[in-house]
């Protein structure tokens, strides 16, 4: 994000004397830009004015010649006779090394407590047979600039003005020198490119405060005319694929400048901007391209134009090209990346509003510079800059929108800088391809302010606040508005109303609760899922949300066979983590490892329950071509809903055996199979389905311990118990138990009729216990589902309250007792609870070969 340095913010823009970086934060924030952080220097104090009273040369052992001097520090000094080493009058004591001041001259002394640069404290130290008390500092040391020739000496002893019009000995430093300087970084919308320079920044704070702003993006205010552009013949753009039908530039400016000294330095308050904005001084050319894209929002490049073969040519990439910019990566380009090249077209020069390349790199003898402002479409950039991986400075303004207006603005004044500074002249070429448009004007209609904010400003204040952030607004009802060439976001009526609720204060806009309209809400679905969540969470689950990112050894620890359709997982072309490229196809695949984890820092009782999709990818089309700026047509939707995977939604759970310890006077409560499958049989009763419960053998389950569960005949879900080798896998607890529903298959089950309550029931139940001897491969849950089957209606409640294995049983049988609960709307007589107990009895002979238990 932007870095503002206050003096350069008020170079556009009057700013209060003593503005502070809060105060300007709290300027800013009035119109959306919000406060990222304050950076304060690196230099803390005490830094403070010293007077030299005395210096005493003294020669070392090693030759070398060192000053011990006697400082008046002012308020800081000790008195005579007193402090670290004695002397007659109130003073510091300090060594310096350096020897181009004398007795009588004003320095800068940083006393003990200070920190320097690179985190170098300052503290009293004995050295050369002395007590050094502080130090006289260099500029280098204060990190004001790289002269370590001597120290800084603010006046010589006999230069009365120099010495009048600095801080007297002992005074705050700090102040004078720059050193407590401030910068603000701010947060800047993705929408609002613009104040990603000073100029745009600036025009903010005019609109928060009310100051004199001066635009020094228009050609009126630059120090030297525009001059007339001499022909395009050394640019020429040849963009064959433009992106959804914008071509990648609309806008190429160059000028040249030649006879550049290149020893020639950046000034020293150029310099102090750009390492205030958080970039590194280079040479005097680069120097001087970032100084303006930070001023003025304009991307700059320079160009060696002794390297180059004109003219220049924008185009697209082929496939397979190569281009190792400037940060020594070669890069393998797209046909998609639009190019800077050369030599009719042969040479690649950089990416277009991304980088440059090393083959026309300014160089420490590079005397002739091509400058290049150009207006690129910001998705082709923005393509290119994800594509590579490569953001910069330059992607991030062109990828949010640049003036159209500024190029050759831009361009004059890196001329003007780089012939001030670096003695070069003007050249003569003036190139200017200019085939920007200016953007589509909106119909504005000042009531919809009220509709969409409910402030009441009148039409004349609407056109004055359009007006004040650069549009041309004509008509009296609709307005016709004109969008500045530096607003690219503002396409709608919307747009024009957050600007003007922005600037008359979004304070001023009342918190008003809209009328609920009748009939909306919930659906259905929503409502109930979200009773089944919170079922579960009623039971003692907690519910958790994990990334649905899996690895390809996912499956493996789970033990899913080969072939099974959970293993066709989608791989993310560009996943968050290269560990964890797949989507899963079970919440189980992410939730076993969250319950690991839980389980791992010693939260007792696990029982995590998620809700979510999976993606099941099998059967999608490969590939899908993507629409482009229009509506797509019929066959391409189709194509493309053929190509996205089905994502069904689907509830899972997974517990430790002990969800609760043992207290006093409580046993611990421990969770086995029963748990998982009661948790899934109360979803179903949440829909008003009824269930039954089927042996099963499927991973991550244990083989004899694991259920299906079924709805009218529909499997909806698996629960059990873990396998041990899963359990170990995972390091979980051995018997842990799982379960996992499709939550979309319930609800088409379920239908979408309403729950009809059924009636209470005022007669009498009539109970019956039966017990039925059958093969020991023989379920539990297929005898039930026959009992159900031919109880019939009246039929209310089946229970196994009994399994007998012994000698008076054939080997290879068992029996299974039942208490069977029978209610109707009519007291029911002992002859039809008769009669449905022999049904029972046949219907379980005939399907199961089972025999009544004498």
């Amino acid at each position: 994000m932007p870095l503002i340095p206050i003096d350069w913010l008020s170079a556009h823009v009057e700013t209060p004397e003593n503005l502070t970086a809060e105060q300007l934060a709290a300027d800013l924030v009035k119109v959306g830009l919000e406060e990222e952080e304050i950076h304060r220097g690196e230099v803390t104090g005490p830094i403070v004015v010293g007077k030299v009273l005395t210096l005493a040369k003294e020669e070392q052992k090693n030759g070398k010649l060192i000053n011990y001097c006697r400082v008046d520090v002012g308020e800081h000094n000790d008195a005579p006779g007193e402090g670290k080493e004695p002397a007659e009058m109130a003073s510091r004591g300090i060594i310096c090394g350096a020897h181009n001041f004398d007795v009588g001259d004003y320095v800068v002394v940083s006393l003990p407590g200070a920190e320097l640069p690179g985190g170098f404290a300052i503290s009293a130290r004995k050295t050369y047979g002395h007590i050094s008390d502080g130090m006289i500092c260099s500029s280098k040391e204060l990190g004001l600039g790289d002269d370590h020739d001597g120290i800084i000496v603010l006046a010589k002893a006999s230069d009365d003005a120099a010495i009048a019009s600095i801080p007297a000995p002992g005074e705050d430093a700090m102040g004078y020198l720059g050193l407590d300087r401030e910068t603000l970084e701010i947060n800047v919308t993705p929408d609002r490119g613009y104040c990603f320079s000073m100029r745009g920044v600036a025009r903010e704070f005019s609109h928060s405060t009310g100051a004199n702003f001066t635009d020094f993006g228009l050609p009126e205010n630059l120090e030297n005319p525009l001059p007339e552009p001499r022909g395009d013949e050394n640019v020429r753009v040849d963009d064959v694929a433009p992106i959804n039908g914008n071509v990648g530039c609309d806008r190429f400016v160059t000028r040249v400048v030649r006879g550049i000294d290149p020893t020639a330095k950046s000034p020293k308050w150029m310099t102090d901007r750009l390492t205030e904005a958080g970039m590194r001084p280079i040479s005097l050319a680069v120097d001087v391209t970032n100084y303006v894209m930070l001023d003025l929002g304009q991307p700059l490049h320079a160009y060696d134009m002794d390297k180059m073969a004109l003219p220049i040519v924008v185009r697209r990439a082929k496939d397979g090209e190569k281009l190792t910019t400037l940060d020594d990566v070669e890069r393998t380009l797209h046909s998609e990346d639009l190019l800077i090249t050369d030599t009719e077209g042969q040479r690649i020069l950089g990416l277009a509003g991304v980088m440059g390349g090393e083959s026309t790199e300014i160089s420490d003898s590079t005397v002739n510079v091509l400058i290049e402002a150009a207006h690129f479409d910001s998705i082709s950039i923005a393509r290119t800059s994800r594509r590579h991986r490569l953001p910069s400075e330059a992607s991030k303004r062109f990828e949010r929108g640049v003036d159209t207006q500024i190029a050759p603005v831009a361009a004059q004044k890196v001329v003007d800088l780089l012939v001030e500074y670096g003695g070069g002249t003007a050249g003569e070429e003036v190139t200017d391809l200019d085939n920007t448009v200016p953007y589509p004007a909106i119909t504005f209609d000042p009531a919809e302010v009220t509709r969409l904010t409910g402030l009441t400003p009148d039409s004349a204040e609407v056109t004055r606040i359009l007006q004040q952030i650069g549009c041309e607004v004509t008509g009296e009802f609709p307005l016709e508005v004109q969008p500045p060439t530096w607003r690219p976001d503002l396409v709608g009526p919307a747009h024009l109303v957050e600007e003007i609720a922005r600037l008359i204060g979004y304070d001023e806009i009342e918190s008003l609760v809209p009328a609920s309209p009748a009939g909306r809400g919930l659906t259905d679905r929503q409502r109930r899922r979200r009773d089944m969540m919170r079922t579960l969470v009623e039971m003692g689950w907690t519910e958790v949300l994990s990334y649905p990112f899996v690895s390809s050894k996912t499956h493996d620890l789970q033990e899913i066979p080969a072939g099974d359709e959970r293993r066709v997982a989608l791989r993310l072309r560009n996943p968050l983590q290269d560990d964890v490229p797949l989507m899963r196809t079970s919440i189980l695949d992410t939730l076993l490892n969250t319950a690991a984890l839980n389980v791992a820092r010693q939260n007792a009782g696990t029982a995590v329950v998620e809700a979510g999709v999976v993606t099941n990818p099998k059967g999608i089309a490969s590939q899908a071509p993507l629409p482009g700026g229009a509506r797509p047509s019929d066959v391409e939707l189709a194509g493309l809903n053929a190509a996205i995977p089905n994502q069904p939604y689907r509830i899972a759970g997974v517990a430790v055996p002990q969800v609760h310890t043992g207290r006093a006077g409580l046993n611990a409560v421990t969770w086995d199979w029963r748990d998982a499958i009661e948790a899934v049989q109360s979803l179903a009763r949440i829909l008003g389905l009824k269930t039954t419960v089927h042996a099963e053998s499927r991973a991550p389950f244990h083989p004899g311990r694991c259920a299906r569960i079924e709805a009218n005949g529909t499997v909806i879900g698996y629960a059990g118990e873990l396998a041990p080798k899963v359990c170990e896998r995972f390091d979980l607890p051995g018997r842990s138990i799982a379960f996992e529903v499709d939550a979309d298959v319930m609800d088409e089950v379920r239908g979408h009729e309403p729950i009809a309550v059924k009636a209470v029931e005022t007669h009498p139940a009539a109970k019956e216990d039966i017990a039925l001897v059958v093969a020991d491969d023989v379920t539990s849950a297929a005898v039930e589902a026959i009992i159900r089957e031919a109880g019939g209606d009246i039929l209310e409640d089946v229970t196994l309250f009994d399994i007998y294995t012994g000698s008076q049983l054939e080997e290879g049988t068992k029996s299974l007792a039942y208490a069977l609960v029978f209610r109707s709307d009519h007291t029911l007589t002992a002859e039809e609870t008769a009669a449905a107990r022999k049904r029972i009895v046949k219907q379980a002979g005939k399907a199961l070969g089972a025999t009544l238990r004498a």
